[in-house]
């Protein structure tokens, strides 16, 4: 990890680290709104119901709060990742779906299962009704969707559909899973005709939908104020490039080294077609950015081909790869192959501020020619 001292941090770039809530706040928030559900039904005071329906409850409850959430966790929203990473983030957010995905599995059958002893045909036939019954088929609409969705997420890179595709695919279900989940919720749920808590999954499902109309509406929206034009795109090594932009009018994005955003380059904002892509170039090179990009993939294959003039559109900054905060006399840096990119953006900035104490690189690449920035 990169190392700074406290003053050469400040300056490097950006002054600003990057900024969001910290993570206890995020964690107990996350927690809290869990358990708001469970909690508000318990303070109903109704009747208890035998354990298997009361455990059935309240472990969905809990994962469908976990599954509007998903909608915040996967929505480049800063003030929510930039602290602990976006990176962090979607780790969570890959990690929570098999929690959700074993929550909402359960559901039905822990209903079912103080029939199976002595007979476990009664059993299946109580599940038959379930899943036959007008009156809950948006459950089961929102049932087998949650079970597609998540291993599609899972094993989206063993599947053969272009990334664009299957981000518009894992989009429409997980909206179609909010709205057909909520239905169900407050149209048969024991504890949801409660005024409090069916305004609680209301409220949350306003939250989750917003979410998802301002990455595909809102975002696109205000990237449209903001163009860039490709200026240059230079080979650097094999198979390597480096894509600079800037702005058609007005300034250039603030960025702190390391950072990196979602580039779009060609395409409408309100295309699916943006990767992410770290700069390589210093906040003090503005208004130019630079990004190094290796050619693999269906994207990538054809990065060289990128003519000078193109526009291009960027969503960010994100990533809290930088050098502020950190406190040390010097700095070592690691990296191999493409990944060099960020730490080239930190170099050429330190560079350009003097910096006066010890900077250190070890980088690998197993392949000769594909050595970045040789020279």
């Amino acid at each position: 990890m990169p190392a700074l001292s406290a003053r050469g941090a400040k300056r490097a770039g950006d002054p600003r680290a990057p900024a969001g809530l910290p993570p206890t706040v995020l964690f107990a928030g996350y927690g809290l709104l869990c358990l708001t559900p469970v909690i508000l039904a318990a303070l109903q005071g109704l009747p208890a119901r035998n354990v298997f329906r009361e455990l059935s409850s309240g472990l969905v409850m809990v994962g469908y709060v976990m599954m509007l959430l998903q909608f915040l966790l996967s929505g480049r929203f800063r003030w929510l990742s930039g602290r602990v990473g976006i990176d962090r983030a979607m780790r969570f957010h890959q990690v929570t779906a098999w929690a959700i995905l074993a929550f909402v599995l359960l559901h039905p059958l822990l209903y079912a299962a103080p029939r199976l002893a002595p007979d476990p045909t009664d059993a299946l036939a109580a599940l038959n009704r379930m899943f036959s019954s007008p009156n809950l088929r948006s459950g089961v609409i929102a049932w087998w969707l949650t079970i597609l969705l998540v291993p599609l997420a899972v094993f989206r890179d063993r599947l053969p559909l272009r990334y664009e595709l299957w981000r518009l695919s894992h989009g429409l279900f997980a909206v179609a899973i909010a709205l057909s989940g909520t239905l169900h919720t407050l149209r048969v749920g024991t504890y949801s005709a409660d005024g409090w808590l069916a305004a609680f999954w209301i409220a949350a499902t306003i939250v989750a939908l917003g979410a998802m109309a301002h990455i595909y509406a809102i975002n696109p929206l205000l990237q449209l104020a903001s163009p860039y034009r490709v200026t240059s795109n230079r080979k650097v090594a094999d198979r390597m490039w480096e894509v600079a932009v800037e702005p058609e009018r007005g300034h250039a994005m603030r960025f702190a080294p390391g950072q990196f955003v979602w580039l779009n380059l060609g395409h409408s904002t309100f295309s699916l077609t943006e990767h992410p892509f770290s700069f390589s170039s210093a906040p003090a090179d503005r208004p130019r950015m630079a990004f190094t990009i290796k050619e693999s993939g269906d994207f990538t294959s054809q990065i060289g081909s990128i003519a000078v003039g193109t526009r291009a559109y960027l969503d960010g900054p994100h990533g809290n790869f930088t050098l502020a905060g950190r406190r040390a006399e010097g700095a070592v840096f690691i990296a191999g192959g493409v990944g060099f990119a960020p730490i080239m953006s930190m170099l050429r900035q330190l560079k350009a501020e003097r910096h006066a104490h010890p900077v250190r690189l070890i980088y690998g690449n197993r392949i000769d020619t594909q050595i970045l920035y040789r020279d």
